[in-house]
This record gives structure tokens, C-alpha cells and sequence, in this order.
């Protein structure tokens, strides 16, 4: 075989496009690493998110850059997120990547459910995850997240709130701070400094992604964090049926007054298979969901059927896709937050990125 040098493999490579971004893959600075000897190639390819969906169309594309050098190719593929850099006075999280907001028009859709599941199947598929309880009237991630590895805080020098910790994942909430059962009640200005207090004193450590579960509504928590840090995107949590559309279009709504895109929509409650004898029952209606994708000019990320097992999981402390990781919950699941990371990643791809951390998934 003839010579071949790292020089000509990069070469090669950088014909390569990202079928996700359509950036090639040596421009994007995506190559990590190549090793050559004189029968294979070694190379080392950076994801742009954690369950990248497209891997194998990016596989496909690399072996065939690659098959005229004759050589035996070894592809190993790393995770690096990319960030795209806020303005200077909007940077107060500067070892957060990306900040994911759930929203809902109202609530009892399965927010806060998906908030969680959410947080939990990125942390699975191999990203850093916070999570932060933005319901300041009605917390709930706490108890949907059950006993913390580590109690919310003061670190030693009393500088920095240490976040409470589930599973190797920081969370934050209100309802760490006030006495169980007590309701806070708070005008504005008090919710919009506990917001920014959250985000600027509380070490939220090296994320990939800040998933903030919001209320339900368009109010004063919205507002506040919409003004206070550039929102990567937002995530819309419905039920099927059509009253529920219309107030989910109010949450849209507000999402585009602030700037924040549509990653894409999650249909909650899509139906109700009986366990016992297989019969679909549409409770909700159905079909709100694509209804409103389509309007909106986003995907459907997933549809989620009732099943008790769900809000079981939320009740117990343990969600399902940790507590039944191979149901078809928990798979359309992992399915979201694959597609969310994606499209976020897309999306922060587009402009100058920061240095991110790389390690091997």
C-alpha cells in the first residue's frame, strides 16, 4: 500500500457533512483525532449531541470518504455540545451550555413529567444536566425526583448555593428553601430575584443542558427568565384535545415575543390502551399535537399514551425511564430528548461556538 499521511485523511474527511448541520465535519472542528498506520485509519468524530439520531447516515458518510485510501477505517465518536456564546451581560451561566425551557399552555398536561424524564434520559444518553423548578407556587420536581443524593445547600465559604443533587444530576427549587406545605406567596419582583439568584449564586457545575421546568401560564417566572438569560429553546408539553390548544398557543406565543424558538411539541395522554383486553380508547380527542407542529412549522417529538406507570414513577420518586427504561414510555422518552438535543444543538451550531468539554460516549 502506498503512504499516506493524516494530512490527506483530513482531506478526505473534510468532504464529509454533518447531515444534521450541513457543516463539514473538519470545519465544525468536529474531528477530534486521527491515527494512520500502514492498514488502518483511526479516527475519533465529535456527536453535536448526546443520542444523535443521524450516526449512522454520518457513519455511512465517513467510510465512504475514506474507501478510496484502502485502508481498514475505526471510527470512535465522542460528545461535544456546542454553545453559542450570549451577549457579555446576559452570560450568568457561564458553565451552562444550553438552557431548555418546558413549557405548557396550562397546567395538569405532564410538564413537570416531562421535565424530568427529560433530565434523566439526557443524563442516560451521556450528557451533564441541571434541572431547574421554575414553578415557584407549586413546585413538584422534588418529589417527582424523590430522596436527594445531597440536601440543597451553602457551600463552605457561603458564597454559592450547592444545588441539591438526584442521581448525579443538580437540581434547584423553591421548595427546598420554605417549610413543607407552607404556600409562597409572592408578588413579581420577589420571583424575578429568586430566579436570577438561582441562576447566578447556585453552582450549577459543567452542563450540557439546564432543563427549567416552567408554570403553566405566561406570567411573572416567564418574563423574569426570558429577561435574565438567553433560553436555548423551548419544549411544548399538550394534551390532544382542543381547548387545551388554546391556551398552549398563548404559551407560543409568549415564547416568540421573547425570542425563544420552538424546539419542537410533546403530546401528553395520546390515548389509552386496556392492559387487559387491547382496546384504544382516544379520552383526550386526538391529533392536537400534529395539529399544532404543523402549524407551527416544528416536529412532533413524541406521543405519549396514558399509562399508570407513568404517574406512578412521578409518585414514588423514581421516573419511568429509570424505573422501566425498556417500556414504550421510557423509549419515546429517550426518542424526545434525543430530538431535543438535536435541534438544540442545530440551532447553537449556527453561530461562533465556546470551547466545550469532550469526552467519549
Amino acid at each position: 500500500m502506498s503512504e499516506i499521511n493524516e494530512n490527506e485523511v483530513r482531506e478526505l474527511l473534510s468532504k464529509v457533512r454533518d447531515p444534521a448541520t450541513d457543516r463539514d465535519i473538519v470545519g465544525a472542528s468536529q474531528v477530534r483525532a486521527i491515527e494512520v498506520s500502514k492498514t488502518s485509519i483511526a479516527v475519533t468524530v465529535d456527536l453535536i449531541s448526546p443520542g444523535y439520531p443521524l450516526r449512522h447516515a454520518l457513519d455511512a458518510s465517513i467510510r465512504g470518504a475514506l474507501e478510496p485510501l484502502g485502508r481498514t477505517v475505526t471510527i470512535d465518536y465522542g460528545l461535544r455540545v456546542p454553545r453559542k456564546p450570549p451577549r457579555q451581560d446576559l452570560d450568568r451561566l457561564p458553565t451552562v451550555r444550553n438552557v431548555i425551557a418546558v413549557a405548557a399552555g396550562k397546567g395538569g398536561v405532564g410538564k413537570s413529567t416531562v421535565s424530568v424524564n427529560l433530565a434523566l434520559a439526557l443524563k442516560q444518553l451521556g450528557a451533564n444536566v441541571g434541572l431547574l423548578d421554575a414553578d415557584i407556587y407549586g413546585p413538584s420536581i422534588p418529589k417527582m425526583l424523590g430522596p436527594a443524593q445531597r440536601e440543597a445547600d451553602k457551600s463552605v465559604g457561603g458564597e454559592r448555593i450547592v444545588p441539591a443533587l438526584y442521581r448525579g444530576i443538580p437540581a434547584m427549587s423553591i421548595d427546598y428553601f420554605v417549610e413543607s406545605g407552607r404556600a409562597v406567596i409572592w408578588r413579581g419582583p420577589m420571583i424575578h430575584k429568586l430566579l436570577q439568584q438561582f441562576l447566578e449564586d447556585v453552582d450549577w457545575g459543567d452542563l450540557d443542558y439546564l432543563i427549567i421546568d416552567l408554570p403553566p401560564g405566561t406570567g411573572d417566572a416567564q418574563l423574569s427568565l426570558g429577561q435574565l438569560i438567553p433560553i436555548s429553546g423551548g419544549l411544548i408539553v399538550t394534551t390532544p384535545q382542543e381547548v387545551a390548544l388554546l391556551d398552549v398557543r398563548k404559551a407560543v406565543d409568549m415564547f416568540a415575543r421573547l425570542e425563544i424558538p420552538v424546539l419542537g411539541i410533546v403530546e401528553n395522554m395520546s390515548g389509552y390502551e386496556c392492559p387487559s383486553c387491547g382496546h384504544h380508547d382516544d379520552i383526550f380527542a386526538a391529533g392536537g399535537g400534529a395539529r399544532l407542529a404543523q402549524e407551527l412549522g416544528v416536529e412532533l417529538f413524541g406521543k405519549l399514551p396514558i399509562d399508570r406507570r407513568v404517574s406512578a414513577g412521578g409518585e414514588r420518586g423514581v421516573p419511568v425511564v429509570e424505573a422501566d427504561p425498556e417500556s414504550e414510555h421510557a423509549k419515546i422518552l429517550r426518542e424526545v430528548a434525543a430530538k431535543t438535543a438535536l435541534e438544540t444543538s442545530k440551532r447553537a451550531g449556527t453561530g461562533p461556538r465556546r470551547s466545550s468539554l469532550l469526552r467519549t460516549v
